[in-house]
């Protein structure tokens, strides 16, 4: 399916982050109503050199689509070969890493750090674009920094080139996770550009990403850190979006949990089996009494199978709490891509 079809049933796009959004958690994420899905970013260079670490990155399943897979580098011709190395493996579009603002990307050249030069976003666009029959789509910020927010020149050359979509992150490079995303700056560049937008950043609740969506005018909104702490994010967010009621389901983080753990085993060795656990029942855990405590004993386990039964301890005690709002827990705040 083309992606940007995708959004007109669906607005609600799980965004790439790296470390998190692997196959096991996109085959997880799906199943709560995610839309189109993304890899976490991809080296070019990695499948320049046939890295098996790289492109283990690359794997999907079919339950995936619409699956995209992000790359990212610094020369345009060893991106384009590496697009075609995932046009071979059967994905619906190839997405651009405009956008990572890591020091280790960005002093090669690669992620935010090509937003400084347009020229050069126009000759990897159009390089990658020329070798690939699938779908093209982009990620990048507002700008490299306050004095340079050129979002709506890069989205005019990404129309131009003939790219799907663009999806803005509404901080500079510069602000990295600080600060509050610009959603009227998102609207902005919408309002004066003519390729779909999807706007990105700080969307924490069902309710915020449907108010996000309808004043931004975007056609859709991406959703990283807020599906950490709620994975029912996407599924709720897209009941309201159709005018229904939230649907009334128990929220039984304990079979969510070992849903999510299924994947994990099936995807990863058991070192990162465990560090994946950990990660993953620490945010859930989030909002809600004990936590603390709870995200203390999980790092202090010695082994994956505690993890789970400290995981299925803890989500069993929960019930049907309510969660409370801790967007800006620092933990939270951190950046994942």
């Amino acid at each position: 399916m083309n992606p940007v079809e995708a959004l007109k049933t669906n607005p609600f796009v799980l965004a790439p982050m790296a470390g998190i959004t692997d196959h096991a958690f996109r085959t997880f994420i799906k199943k709560l109503d995610a839309s189109v899905v993304v890899t976490e970013l991809v080296s070019a260079s990695g499948i320049e050199y046939k890295s098996d670490r790289t492109l283990k990155l690359m794997s999907f399943d079919e339950s995936q689509r619409p699956i995209g897979i992000q790359l990212f580098g610094e020369e345009p011709e060893i991106v384009a070969r590496a697009a075609q190395v995932a046009e071979a493996d059967g994905c619906d579009f190839v997405d651009l890493n405009f956008g990572c603002p890591v020091p280790k990307v960005v002093k090669k050249g690669a992620g935010s750090a090509i937003l400084k030069d347009p020229a050069a976003v126009q000759k990897m666009v159009s390089t990658v674009k020329a070798a690939i029959k699938i779908p093209l789509t982009i990620k990048i910020r507002t700008g490299w920094d306050a004095n340079s927010r050129n979002a709506t020149e890069i989205c005019n050359i990404a129309y131009n080139e003939g790219v799907s979509w663009v999806a803005i992150h509404g901080r500079t490079r510069a602000q990295s996770y600080t600060g509050l995303a610009d959603w009227d700056f998102i609207a902005d560049v919408k309002a004066n550009t003519k390729i779909p937008i999807l706007g990105n950043g700080d969307i924490l609740t069902p309710r915020q990403a449907n108010l996000r969506l309808q004043q931004s005018g975007c056609d859709g909104v991406m959703i990283g850190r807020g599906c950490l702490k709620n994975p029912f994010i996407f599924m709720d967010a897209l009941s309201l979006w159709r005018g229904e009621p939230i649907k009334d389901v128990k929220r039984d983080y304990v079979s969510l949990f070992q849903g999510l753990q299924k994947e994990i085993v099936a995807h990863c060795d058991e070192h990162i089996t465990g560090i994946q656990l950990r990660k993953f029942a620490a945010w859930f855990s989030t909002g809600y009494s004990g936590a603390a405590q709870f995200r203390k004993n999980l790092f202090q386990s010695k082994s994956n199978d505690e993890i789970m039964a400290l995981a299925n301890e803890f989500f069993a005690s929960i019930g049907n709490v309510e969660q409370e709002d801790t967007s800006q827990e620092d933990f939270l705040m951190g950046g994942h891509g």
